[in-house]
């Protein structure tokens, strides 16, 4: 290499066989990194609390990262063997930092801060450090991740890795590096363990190798990387599979606003030049990413519905990516910089009603705490407690002193000793027996929730259409607590059975 000092340029001569020194990272590159990260910690921090709600899903993860490892383990052999490593994961953080709410969601915060940054990157790496800085910003601002970072859950971990690993194979593609390509893997094995549905980034990245030609060496490694994916998920794929009654709850397949997202997406970015840089187009990357995943889970939802925006939230990289080179695009045509600010100004103000509205108890399906104060407050020493269904023990397992001046009638083996996320129950005539050994009872029903069929769901419902009438109900975010008072005209020694429905009518809130 010969550098002449004396004037402005620098001359140099590279071997083919010695690769050129690295840059020192610079200016732009920091920004890019640095600015969606404080940008997403912002959004993350703000109302992360909900006003101290917290909904079902948050609250097994609550539960189950308090118990010990082995209890965890015993756990995942009979429910939610998918998010086992997610629940261990979650246990140590616990142990180091406390187990309350903030502790509950900041790792949600702090991986989609890793996951925006990695956004950003991929943008500068694919289309310049304009298009970089601009996706990094778009992707905390989607009204999604702003959903699922203050969220105790594992997706946005999986977003993170998967983010990452999309980094990593986007670097390994023009190099020739072994460890690389075990980054690659290792990332995108430690996602799938994460959550099962991220093996579904592994179809779009072998779309966009694909689309973009890569060598053969190039597919060569990234098949092999994806084989040792799948080889390691397998295990738990299959072992999961005896446990897909937890996914009943899901509905059917169509859901319209993915198609119209990804429409307006698609034709608001096909006409402009998106990427040129590299051996990889922005555009070969981000859509594959943006439709693919949830594409396919749609479709093998016409089989068995599986359907979930969070099970894909990673597809939103694509979008951050696309809307970024986009605006860019648009920027560029525009001879003045001051029609875009006003674009930008309407953007955001379009946004702030999704952000407040993401920041409230009432933004999930229930909230878990409101459940457990309205039992608390309408519940009496000495009362009985009736879940209906049994498996929604865990809308008031958050917090064990609403419960505890009250005898839960059909539980027959707690969550803990059994292993378990709502309990083992009576036998049906055993549950009868003990509802009519109480005066008033207080039973706790989910909304939007279909029951279960069995013989215990039967003995609750036909006990107190029998034996009890309604007195006062109350309406909470995700459920129905209703305090029922024995009725004394039916003999007791009659037994339960499907009797005309008692008196109903009281107060009703």
């Amino acid at each position: 290499m010969s550098v002449d000092q004396r004037g402005p340029t620098v001359a140099r001569t590279v071997s083919p066989l010695v690769p050129a020194r690295r840059p020192s990272p610079s200016p732009a590159r920091a920004v890019v990194v640095i600015a969606p990260l404080a940008l997403t910690i912002a959004l993350g921090l703000w109302g992360i609390r909900r006003k101290n709600s917290m909904w079902g899903d948050e609250s097994v993860t609550y539960q189950l990262a308090h118990r010990d490892l082995s209890q965890i383990w015993r756990t995942a052999q009979h429910v939610d063997l998918v998010h086992a490593l997610y629940y261990t994961v979650m246990h140590e953080i616990f142990g180091l930092f406390g187990g309350g709410l903030l502790t509950l969601r900041l790792p949600s915060v702090l991986a989609m801060s890793v996951a925006a940054s990695g956004v950003g990157l991929l943008g500068l790496r694919l289309a310049g450090s304009h298009v970089g800085l601009l996706a990094g910003l778009v992707f905390p601002l989607l009204p999604q991740v702003q959903k699922y970072a203050q969220e105790g859950r594992s997706y946005a971990m999986v977003c993170a890795l998967v983010t990452w690993a999309t980094y990593a194979l986007v670097v390994g593609v023009p190099q020739r590096a072994r460890w690389r390509w075990v980054v690659y893997g290792s990332t995108m094995l430690l996602a799938c363990l994460l959550h099962e549905f991220a093996v579904l980034a592994l179809v779009a990245h072998g779309v966009t190798l694909v689309v973009s030609r890569a060598s053969r060496p190039v597919l060569r490694a990234w098949s092999v990387a994806a084989a040792g994916v799948v080889a390691g998920l397998l295990p738990l794929a299959i072992c999961s599979a005896g446990q897909s009654e937890q996914v009943a709850w899901i509905g059917g397949p169509v859901r319209l606003w993915y198609f119209v997202v990804v429409a307006v997406v698609g034709v608001a970015c096909a006409g402009a030049p998106l990427g040129v840089r590299g051996p990889v187009r922005l555009s070969a990357l981000a859509v594959p990413m943006l439709v693919l995943p949830g594409l396919l889970l749609l479709i093998v939802s016409l089989v068995k519905p599986l359907f979930v925006d969070r099970y894909v939230l990673y597809s939103d990289i694509g979008t951050a990516l696309l809307l970024g080179a986009w605006m860019d695009h648009v920027h560029r045509l525009q001879r003045s910089s001051r029609t875009t600010w006003i674009a930008a100004v309407a953007v955001l103000a379009a946004l702030v009603p999704s952000s407040l509205s993401l920041r409230t108890p009432q933004s999930r399906s229930n909230d878990v705490t409101a459940i457990g104060a309205a039992v608390r407050k309408e519940g009496r020493p000495g009362d009985g407690l009736l879940y209906l269904a049994g498996q929604h023990r865990i809308l008031t397992a958050a917090n064990s002193e609403d419960t505890r001046s009250l005898t839960d009638l059909a539980l027959a083996q707690d969550p803990v000793s059994s292993n378990t996320l709502a309990g083992v129950e009576l036998p049906a005539r055993d549950i009868a027996a003990r509802m009519l050994e109480f005066d008033r009872i207080v039973a706790v029903r989910a909304v939007g929730v279909n029951s279960p069929t069995n013989p215990q769901e039967e003995a609750k419902t036909s006990t107190l259409r029998r034996y009890f009438h309604e007195y006062e109900t109350t309406h909470v975010n995700g459920a129905r607590v209703t305090i029922y008072v024995r009725d004394h005209a039916p003999s007791p020694e009659a037994g339960p059975g499907p009797g005309g429905p008692g008196a109903s009518g009281g107060v009703m809130r």
